[in-house]
Order: structure tokens, then sequence, then C-alpha cells
């Protein structure tokens, strides 16, 4: 029953006319209000941290009766605000403002004991999973990586290669939080684009966002030379190889990096399962990558790459031919990404990946789920 009402009570304030974000903004006012020199530790505008902080409490309720996946969410957003300085203080007084702001947006609900006791309980198993996961952590709260290399491959996409001082214990599928020096204290999560190696060597595809603080500095700024420093990996999109299912992975344009790295790493190995990789994009530039994963294709058999765009051609300031497939790959589909890849059947027999905007991944799931693939097979991180 406390499960059913936190739901019904986080539903009320995310699509009530205020918006989804309505609620890291009464937490974000408790907070300061109570303790205002913690508004030194976030950067000047809020959007960004509110957006995640919004999403991660989503993922939390979502998953409620299976608490494996929002443990470990939990577990690893604990390990990265380390980077923040955070200490016991910090935890009990986040709690308090969660807790505050949660009565305030519900103050047309009655505030019943049963609704204090459910929202109490969950925000202590937020606060107490995050601690005691950053204390029982005993690598750096942060590493620093040099920019060794970046490469505009659009005017509005760049790849940033890095070189860490100290190689960081991630894993293919992963994404790291990243601040860069022109925009202090702005930490952005950014998927790895290949698998981890002893030269800590780190890629990057980053996409220039309008209106952004931090990809437009990346994308138009960042040098050779730059010092980033990058937090705690988080991120649980992994390949499952004792299952016995074949995948099925979908991208949307710099989206395609944790699964690029993925099947690079797999590369590396003998035995894999099969991969359909479906690499989509709005025009047929924004597969920016694809002669790099066609290439890849050739030597492994098991993995085959299907581009797919929604538009046929690309807009008019675009002067650059497409590739062509080299024999036997694919030709470019049309349409979009979800309804394509929903076209080819079920995939009720595959590990299912996902990796895009949250816009794309949300249609993309309701196409795949009505065309007849079971959620539980389904992945996407909650956070990037």
């Amino acid at each position: 029953m406390e499960i059913a009402q936190l739901r019904a009570s986080f539903s009320s304030i995310t699509h009530g006319s205020h918006g989804p974000s309505h609620l890291a903004q009464l937490f974000y006012a408790a907070l300061f209000s109570e303790h205002p020199q913690y508004r030194a530790l976030f950067p000047i505008s809020l959007e960004e941290p509110a957006r995640k902080f919004t999403r991660a409490l989503e993922f939390v309720v979502d998953n409620l009766e299976e608490p494996g996946p929002m443990t470990e969410l939990l577990a690893q957003l604990g390990r990265d605000h380390r980077k923040y300085g955070i200490t016991a203080g910090h935890y009990e007084a986040a709690g308090s403002a969660l807790i505050a702001a949660v009565r305030s947006a519900l103050s047309h609900v009655l505030w019943t004991p049963t609704l204090d006791s459910a929202w109490s309980g969950l925000v202590s198993l937020l606060l107490t999973t995050m601690r005691d996961a950053a204390d029982a952590d005993d690598l750096p709260a942060a590493w620093t990586a040099t920019v060794v290399g970046h490469e505009r491959r659009l005017d509005d996409l760049a790849i940033v290669r890095l070189e860490s001082d100290q190689p960081i214990p991630f894993h293919a599928g992963q994404y790291l939080s990243v601040q860069i020096p022109q925009r202090p204290r702005q930490w952005r999560y950014l998927s790895v684009a290949i698998p981890p190696n002893p030269y800590g060597q780190i890629e990057f595809h980053v996409r220039r966002v309008s209106g952004g603080w931090v990809s437009p500095a990346i994308v138009n700024e960042t040098r050779v030379g730059d010092r980033w420093q990058l937090a705690s990996p988080l991120g649980g999109l992994e390949v499952d190889r004792d299952n016995g299912l074949d995948v099925l992975m979908i991208g949307s344009g710099s989206g395609i990096a944790p699964l690029r790295a993925q099947v690079m790493e797999m590369a590396q190995h003998g035995n894999n399962p099969r991969v359909h990789m479906f690499v989509g994009g709005r025009y047929p530039r924004d597969l920016y990558d694809i002669e790099a994963l066609w290439e890849l294709s050739l030597s492994n058999p098991w993995l085959t790459v299907v581009p797919v765009s929604e538009e046929d051609e690309n807009p008019w300031w675009h002067t650059t031919p497409d590739p062509e497939p080299p024999p036997g790959m694919h030709r470019r589909l049309h349409g979009r990404l979800g309804r394509v890849v929903a076209e080819f059947g079920s995939w009720a027999d595959r590990q299912v990946q996902i990796s895009g905007s949250p816009s794309m991944i949300k249609t993309t799931v309701y196409s795949l789920r009505h065309g007849g693939t079971p959620p539980e097979l389904i992945q996407h991180d909650p956070l990037v």
C-alpha cells in the first residue's frame, strides 16, 4: 500500500500544473533557505541538477518493487557525489529538505500518517544507500585527464579524446561525470565511446545542445592540453553473456557511444552473442560514425549494423556526400527509429539496450513494447 501511495503522490507532483521539475525546485528552495552556504556547491543554473534530480527520483519510484537496479543507481550516485565533498551533515540536510519539498508539493493532498511514513522511509533509504556507498568507496573522488584530441566531426558534434593520469575503473557502456575548465562547478554526464584500456585513454562524442551551458563549450572551445575532472562511473548498460539471449542495440545520434564501446570490447573476445545494432538520426549526416561501425562489423560476423534516418536527404547546408555501405552491408532505412526497429518483429528473444535523448528512448520503448518486446528485457540508463 505504501508503494501505491508513493507512486500516486509522486505522479500528482510531476504531472501537476507546475511540471516535473516542481519538486526539485521546492527541494533546492528548502535546502538553501535552511542552509544558504550550500548554494556554493551548485552551479549558477540549477536547470541541469534539477533534471537529474527528477529523473533519478522517478527511476527510484518506478523500481520500488524490484530494488536491485534502484539501489545500484543510488550507490553509484553516492560514490559520484563525493566530488562535491559531501559529508553526513549534507545528507541530513538533504533529507529534511526533500521531506519539506514533498509536503509543500502535496499541500492539496491530505498528509496522512501513512503517507508521512512512506515518504520518510523512502527518503531514509535514498540517503542511507548513497551515504553507505560513498563511505565504503576507497577510490579517488575524481580523476584528472588531459585532452589529447578534439575533432569536429560535424558542425555541432565533436569527438574528444583524453588520457587520464590514472586508469579509471569503468566498464564499457558506462558514463562519467565530467567538469571542464571553461565551465567550473558544472558537471555533466558523458558516455564513454571506447572500452577501458591500461593507457587511460577515454573518448567522448559530444553534441552541442542549443541553449546548453557545457556542450557548446566542449564543441566550440575545448583545446588540446585542457585538463578535465572526471568523477565516479555510473550506468548499468551491459551485455549479459550468461542468459543465452542475443542482443538488440538501438542508438541515436551521439547516444551510440555506450553501445559502440560495448561492441568494440566484444570484438576483443572470441565468442559473442549475435548483435543487431540500429544506428539512427534525423538526417543522414547524423550517422557520423557509421563507417567505423561498418568496418567493425566486416571483421566480426556476429555484428549487424543497420543505419536509419528520418529524412532521406541532408539539410541544404550540409554538402558532404553520404558514405556508401560496403558490399553486404545494410543500406540506410528511412523512418522513426523505434518504429523501424519494431517493424522487424517483437525482438522478444533479445536483450535490448536503448541509448539516445529522453524523448527518443521514450518513443522507442513504446514502439518495442507495443510490438511485443517484454519490458523486463529492455535496458536504458535513467540519467544521460
